[in-house]
């Protein structure tokens, strides 16, 4: 089955994803990438053979869609380069999906070195694979069946 992959960056991190995204070019040929708006851009524009589906910028709601792709079980990794010295007006909207994709057991790098050890895993796509059906709904009864 095919893999579907988020990919974001933060400004600062664009160039160091594309550069990245060529260097393991044999790894995406064949899967779906979700990427924010301008990510988006900047990745078809370099790859265009690649199966890219550009969704909003971050802040425009970007983040958002993609955290919804991981609650409704779409997407199975997530490579998102964070740069963590510069503000953003939607931090809540990145800590949001960052802790869907905890929530969801989605693997997600956040820097080069790990994106570079999840990719390289010969178990990748087995590993994607095996939490595609996660619930957390199962994982965390006591929190769904609570008393209120």
């Amino acid at each position: 089955m095919t893999l579907s992959i988020g990919v974001v960056a933060h400004d600062r991190r664009k160039r160091e994803m594309a550069d990245w995204l060529a260097k393991h070019q044999a790894s995406f040929a064949n899967t779906r990438i979700f990427a924010t708006g301008t990510t988006g851009r900047v990745l078809k524009e370099r790859f265009p053979a690649f199966d890219i589906h550009p969704l909003k910028s971050g802040p425009f709601g970007g983040d958002q869609q993609l955290g919804s792709m991981i609650a409704h079980g779409q997407l199975q990794a997530m490579f998102f380069f964070t740069d963590p010295m510069t503000p953003h007006p939607h931090d809540v909207d990145v800590r949001a999906l960052i802790r869907l994709a905890n929530l969801y057991e989605v693997p997600i790098a956040c820097n080069q070195s790990t994106a570079d050890l999840l990719i390289s895993n010969p178990r990748f796509e087995e590993i994607c694979e095996q939490y595609r059906d996660h619930s957390p709904e199962q994982v965390f009864a006591d929190y769904s069946n609570r008393k209120v």
